[in-house]
């Protein structure tokens, strides 16, 4: 079983209110990011966070303090959402301070297909 975890832009889920529906729906179909994971091993989603907005100098440790809420139930992945791979400027830093501070957890970036009709993710 894989535990996953989702963090999201906070500019996206914010402002434009992003619900992070698409997410969800190619979670439970294993599409986009998540048809990495074998079929025959099972998902669980345990959490969705956002992250803390654009970096000041405490950028990286308000991260990891939101990251702790998932590391705490044991995830096995954190995904990047697709809003994250697709806007934000510091999710290379992000990776790579995620990666060296939980190595034993795989950092992926992004999550849905590119286009995810409403239709599709109400799984139409």
């Amino acid at each position: 079983m894989a535990k996953i975890g989702i963090l999201t832009c906070s500019n996206a889920t914010q402002d434009p209110g992003c619900s992070s529906v698409s997410c969800l729906a190619d979670f439970r179909r294993r599409k986009g990011m998540f048809a990495l994971y074998p079929q025959e091993e099972r998902l669980t989603l345990t959490g969705i966070i956002n992250c803390p907005g654009c970096p000041t100098l405490a950028g990286p440790e308000k991260l990891f303090q939101r990251i702790r809420a998932l590391t705490d139930f044991g995830v096995d992945a954190i995904h990047f959402s697709f809003c994250m791979k697709a806007l934000c400027p510091f999710k290379e830093k992000y990776k790579t301070a995620l990666e060296e501070a939980c190595p034993d957890i795989r950092i992926v970036q992004g999550t849905h297909e590119e286009h995810v009709t409403p239709e599709e993710s109400r799984g139409g």
